[in-house]
């Protein structure tokens, strides 16, 4: 009978063996360069809301060297910013964030503090883009075209980890303490005008008394589209600035003031040149006197104060002589 039975090859044996351990090798490898992998991950963008961001960015100290010395200050008071606007809607960090889309976060290619908020404040159209829009033709933005990096972006007045709501929701009418705060906000890049203002009878009002009939900086710049107050046009029309306020009788009428003080003044040689030129000319100068010209502009006292009040006659004479340098005491003030 023949024997079916394999011989047995010790070499080819061998070589089977070899074989499978090194194919045993190259699967662990491979799994082990997929776990490396997996472990190195980004974590992906969806997954980094305010909590997870918050889990490094509330630790106290948490800084950024930047080139020009400067350190960036990347701490988050987690509680300020939950109480903000922002907070309170659930705005998640990546919202505005929009580069940080995994972590590690990639590098910020900024040069200084400025740098870097002038690259950032461009996010905030993405919401408020009807805000944003009227920034464009503002005397802000205009000077930061021209390359004044100083000049007031966004994030100069509203800081977006701590701005509280302005407006109420179903007025859209600016809440009480947001109103009393309007002048400090302006205050951190106009910081003289603000001295000036808070010894004014309108500033002292708001600021020591919190009387909110009293005109703030955006009740006579404008809010995002402020317009350049050294320009001529704006001079021509500033009587029409301070008559929203004094030809309004709700207003005048809790502190006895008339309410006549513009037809008197639009009825005047003065007032009737410069009413002439803002129908006409806005943009062409003219050399009479506008409200300003003689009650000041930010430092504007009560007509009846001792030392400033042009009620007074001494202090209407020196008025009128900034004009009219041969102007002489007249025996009483026209009613």
């Amino acid at each position: 009978m023949r024997n079916t039975s394999q011989t047995f090859h010790p070499r080819r044996a061998c070589i089977l063996i070899a074989a499978f351990g090194v194919g045993i090798l190259i699967l662990t490898l491979a799994s082990l360069a997929q776990s490396a992998a997996a472990s190195a991950a980004p974590v992906a963008a969806q997954q980094l809301d305010a909590a997870a961001c918050l889990a490094c960015h509330s630790k106290p100290g948490f800084t950024l060297p930047l080139p020009s010395g400067e350190t960036l200050l990347l701490s988050i008071d987690s509680q300020a910013f939950e109480a903000s606007v922002h907070g309170a809607q659930a705005v998640g960090c990546t919202s505005c964030h929009t580069d940080i889309t995994a972590f590690p976060h990639p590098a910020l290619i900024a040069e200084n503090l400025r740098d870097v908020a002038v690259k950032m404040y461009t996010t905030c159209q993405q919401c408020h883009s009807e805000q944003y829009n009227k920034t464009l033709d503002s005397v802000h933005q205009r000077a930061l075209a021209a390359g004044n990096t100083n000049a007031a972006i966004c994030t100069d007045c509203h800081n977006p980890h701590t701005q509280t709501r302005i407006t109420d929701p179903d007025t859209g009418q600016i809440l009480p303490d947001a109103r009393l705060h309007i002048p400090t906000t302006c205050a951190r890049c106009h910081s003289a005008i603000y001295d000036q203002y808070t010894t004014s009878v309108h500033g002292a009002a708001l600021t020591e008394e919190n009387n909110l009939d009293v005109p703030t900086c955006i009740d006579c710049h404008g809010v995002h589209s402020i317009a350049n107050p050294t320009t001529t046009t704006f001079r021509t029309n500033s009587p029409l600035i301070c008559a929203k306020c004094h030809t309004d009788p709700t207003i005048m009428d809790q502190y006895g003031i008339s309410t006549r003080v513009v037809n008197t003044y639009v009825a005047d040689f003065h007032g009737t040149t410069i009413t002439l030129f803002e129908k006409t000319h806005p943009d062409q100068a003219t050399n009479k006197p506008v409200c300003f010209d003689c009650h000041g502009v930010h430092n504007i006292q009560k007509a009846d104060d001792p030392i400033y009040g042009i009620a007074m006659k001494e202090n209407l004479l020196v008025a009128c002589q900034r004009c009219h340098p041969d102007a002489r005491p007249i025996s009483r003030i026209p009613g």
